[in-house]
């Protein structure tokens, strides 16, 4: 039986280039950055966090290792982090590809990493 599809809910970090940088991910979940859409500049880290469990969306930033142990404190957030040596382009492809194949939960609570290496 297949998969329901689930429009997973981002937050792009204040370092994270706006959305229109992520075409397909952006036309396929409902994706928002902090500075451009939330008007939100120069929160910590943790405010993000926050703001970002309880708005129900999954963080998405360059800042892997500030927000590394942030990951596992909220059941309602997660952590997306995405190498700084990858092209927007790859990093839309593999964004997509992740969120296509996680559960509304599979990613709640954990941090994901995506970088320039292939598991294909």
């Amino acid at each position: 039986m297949a998969r329901k599809f689930h429009k997973h809910k981002l937050l792009l970090d204040e370092g994270f280039p706006v959305r229109s940088y992520l075409p397909t991910s952006n036309s396929r979940f409902d994706l928002k950055h902090i500075s451009e859409d939330l008007k939100q500049n120069g929160l910590s880290d943790e405010e993000i966090h926050r703001l970002a469990g309880e708005s129900g969306r999954i963080v998405v930033t360059l800042n892997i290792k500030d927000f590394k142990p942030l990951a596992p404190m909220s059941k309602n957030t997660g952590v997306i982090g995405v190498s700084a040596a990858l092209p927007f382009e790859q990093v839309d492809k593999k964004l997509n590809s992740l969120l296509t194949k996680s559960t509304a939960k599979q990613l709640l609570g954990k941090l994901i990493i995506i970088s320039g290496e292939s598991k294909s």
